[in-house]
């Protein structure tokens, strides 16, 4: 397995003085998630977590472990730019990404531009993070659907040195009926998979373990809250969301920065296997040391002079003691903290009242969406995460698009969903609250988008609609549907016709629309009106029946409207007038009578 994935970075003291470097590199070149102190230490004074931070089940990952390996000193050298997706470059083995892995990154950067264009996700971040949570989908190891070759699962978040996040997939995609692990080539939590998941490759399903969708899955969950991830602050909001540890932040922009200055593609299955984990050192970034002056080389024989700044020793090895001073005994664990957390004494949610959840489809909803968070006793419980989810088959969502948004609870206790837009799919649908971090039984909110409605109808033209029998109508008919005065945009229009306004049932003879195949249809259903309100139906012909008849149009909400329709008789084909009969009552041949000639007989003689 070594051989096939090449050298690896080291663990311990190489990791630790490339880290130093790379913070120096990285500050000089004024990198946009980097800032350094005044020994040139990485610094993360303005990212740290808030304290509204998302806790650990309310991140994509469940803030599980992660490889801390740190790119290497060199840079790629820049080539041309490939057909597709950003310029790659040639360099060092770190800076290679497997081919399908590289398109995964850089079908979901494209998918996103257009889907969430003020986002600007690149896919090097994507690159980081897959670096950072799977070592490119362990060095590419993917079938050519983009599908791991064996599952990648972290550990169980149990609680033991991780989140506690009991089960909530029953195993489906980690295989524990216990625990939550974090799943996939970008390490989701089955809870977050389970509404950021996407079908990434197009084939219907939407899988953690291929990397189609869990890149693609992985850019919307970047994308969401309105984060422009060219702007510094949003980008690093964006990282901590995905794990919420500053660490986890320097490694990943430290990546981002090495794959913004260059990559190139290798083959599938060939790509450098990270080594160092986040649990390796308590999930802790390695202290960084300034980065050394240059040195004059020695004199040969020369006693090399101690250097000024020794080697910081890895991360959970002990400091070696100085000379003559007795051993030291490392200070033993800190006590657990006791004191329980605002979500730890969460008992349920209660609903809070509030207006029926309906909408016309493309309008906001008036009612938003309350919980309230309380202890066993009824105590409200502020600085409480609660998440809404918008869950059947329904276009309606939160603002951006989303169908997840977390909010935090008030002094009050409650928490307040942002405001839904209804979509075009008519129906019931559910929005779900529950706490984040704390198994407690959900609230379920129905909601209800109707169809668009028009009040009224009137005819854009006022000419007379006639045809002849077995022909067709001269003009078509255009209608205006209006609610309340105002253009009716998307309404359904229902066209029939019938024999006379006082008939309940379609015509079976008369004016007719022609079907797809050709044949009559007297009803027509299925027409919209444009964002002007407007409507022009189809062409219209008439069958051999005469007479007047009735075009009816209706739409949702009472818009109603007739159109006469006539009919006139085709005029009758003249009729030849036969010959007066000739005098004597002789009946002249239509035809001659063909001509014989006599024949020749040899005359007789009388005897």
């Amino acid at each position: 397995m070594a051989a096939q994935f090449g050298s690896r970075l080291r663990k311990g003291a190489v990791t630790t003085t490339v880290a130093a470097v790379v913070v120096a590199a990285l500050s000089a070149s004024q990198a946009p998630d980097v800032t350094a102190d005044a020994q040139d230490r990485p610094t993360a004074a303005d990212s740290l977590p808030t304290p509204d931070a998302p806790a650990a089940g309310d991140t994509a990952t469940g803030n599980s472990r992660y490889y801390t390996d740190l790119p290497p000193l060199q840079s790629p050298v820049p080539v041309a730019p490939p057909t597709i997706g950003t310029p790659v470059s040639r360099g060092s083995a770190e800076a290679g990404i497997p081919a399908t892995v590289l398109d995964a990154y850089q079908r979901a950067e494209a998918e996103l531009r257009q889907a969430k264009p003020g986002c600007n996700l690149p896919w090097q971040l994507l690159a980081a993070i897959g670096k950072v949570e799977s070592g490119q989908a362990r060095g590419g190891r993917v079938s050519a659907d983009g599908t791991t070759l064996s599952p990648i699962v972290g550990p169980q978040l149990d609680g033991n040195g991780f989140a506690l996040i009991p089960d909530t997939d029953d195993g489906r995609y980690d295989g524990n009926s216990s625990y939550d692990n974090a799943v996939g080539p970008m390490q989701f939590i089955p809870s977050t998979w389970a509404w950021a998941g996407r079908d990434g490759n197009g084939d219907g399903t939407s899988d953690p373990n291929n990397v189609y969708d869990a890149a693609l899955a992985a850019g919307h969950y970047l994308c969401r809250n309105g984060w422009d991830l060219s702007d510094t602050a949003d980008l690093k909001r964006a990282v901590l969301s995905y794990n919420n540890s500053d660490a986890y932040l320097y490694t990943v922009m430290s990546w981002l920065e090495h794959y913004r200055r260059g990559s190139h593609e290798i083959p599938d299955g060939t790509g450098t296997l990270p080594v160092g984990r986040s649990d390796d050192g308590a999930g802790t970034a390695p202290p960084l040391p300034s980065p050394r002056p240059p040195q004059t080389p020695a004199a040969p024989g020369a006693t090399p002079s101690p250097s000024p700044h020794p080697q910081t020793p890895h991360p959970g090895k002990p400091a070696p003691e100085k000379p003559g001073t007795p051993p030291t005994t490392p200070p033993g664990p800190k006590p657990p903290t006791t004191t329980p957390t605002p979500t730890d004494t969460v008992d349920h949610l209660e609903k809070t009242g509030g207006p029926a959840l309906t909408a016309t489809a493309g309008d906001t909803f008036a009612g938003r969406i309350t919980s309230r968070a309380e202890t066993k006793d009824g105590k409200t419980v502020g600085k409480v995460r609660v998440r809404f989810t918008v869950l059947g088959d329904t276009d309606t969502a939160f603002a951006g698009g989303e169908h997840v948004a977390t909010v935090l609870t008030d002094a009050s206790g409650t928490a307040t969903a942002p405001a839904l837009t209804a979509g075009e799919k008519t129906g019931t649908f559910t929005v779900r609250a529950t706490v984040v971090g704390r198994v407690v039984p959900g609230l379920d909110y129905r909601a209800t988008v109707t169809e668009r409605t028009a009040d009224a109808l009137a005819r854009t033209g006022d000419t007379a609609l006639t045809a002849v029998a077995g022909g067709e109508f001269a003009g078509q008919v255009g209608v205006k549907a209006t609610r309340k005065g105002a253009a009716a945009d998307k309404v359904a229009v229902t066209a029939t016709l019938f024999a006379s306004a006082k008939d309940s049932a379609a015509a079976g003879k008369g004016p007719y629309f022609k079907g797809a195949d050709g044949n009559p249809v007297r009803t027509l259903s299925g027409l919209k009106t444009d964002a002007k309100g407007l409507l022009t139906l189809p062409r219209l012909y008439a069958d051999d029946t005469a007479g007047t008849f009735v075009l009816r149009l209706t739409t949702p909400g009472g818009g109603t409207l007739d159109v006469e329709l006539k009919v006139a008789a085709a005029q009758a084909s003249p009729t030849p007038i036969p010959s007066a009969p000739a005098t004597g009552g002789a009946t002249p041949e239509a035809t001659p009578s063909p001509t014989t000639t006599p024949s020749t007989k040899p005359t007789g003689t009388a005897s």
